[in-house]
């Protein structure tokens, strides 16, 4: 049994949650998010909360969890947002925005430019990539996909981390 599934999830003032069939919408402030979840939890609206419960398969008490905690993060994106921070360390690595795409210059012979996804703004200050979105998966998978471009390396701590990921230090050659 789930326990976050158990749980009415309140929807606060100004916001409209809508179910049509496997389609949930939440509506609230300037944004609008729709994510599409199957048959296996029946989803209802009750006196301003939705109620979870799971059909008798075995599959819908091991989603039960899941669909309760992205239907809060439905809610909060529409009403606060999710923000993700990158740090970029090295000396000469920098990173800009030029016509909605980030151009990262990393220690390569080339830059490397990554398209923007649509609904992420992004801004750049000094040595930190500041990424706000609505949608907290589309936001995780593009910082994911920017930390990828250079990860940071044990000896040095040379990359693209999150702020506060602690990178554990090798101590690398000795001399003798």
């Amino acid at each position: 049994m789930s326990r976050l599934g158990k749980q009415p999830i309140l929807i606060p003032n100004g916001v409209e949650v809508t179910i049509d069939g496997d389609l949930i919408t939440v509506k609230g402030g300037k944004t609008s998010l729709s994510k599409r979840f199957k048959e296996d939890v029946t989803v209802s609206i009750d006196n301003g909360k939705i109620v979870l419960s799971p059909t008798n398969t075995q599959d819908s008490k091991k989603m039960w969890g899941t669909y309760a905690a992205h239907l809060r993060n439905l809610i909060t994106g529409v009403t606060e947002g999710f923000t993700k921070v990158l740090e970029i360390e090295g000396v000469g690595y920098r990173a800009e925005i030029k016509n909605s795409q980030l151009i990262l210059n990393v220690g390569f012979s080339h830059s490397v430019q990554l398209d923007i996804p649509e609904g992420i703004e992004v801004e750049v200050k000094k040595n930190d990539i500041i990424m706000k979105s609505a949608d907290k998966e589309l936001l995780g998978q593009f910082a994911a996909n920017v930390r990828k471009v250079k990860k940071p390396e044990p000896y040095k701590g040379k990359g693209i981390r999150y702020k506060g990921e602690f990178i554990i230090r090798k101590q690398g050659k000795k001399a003798v």
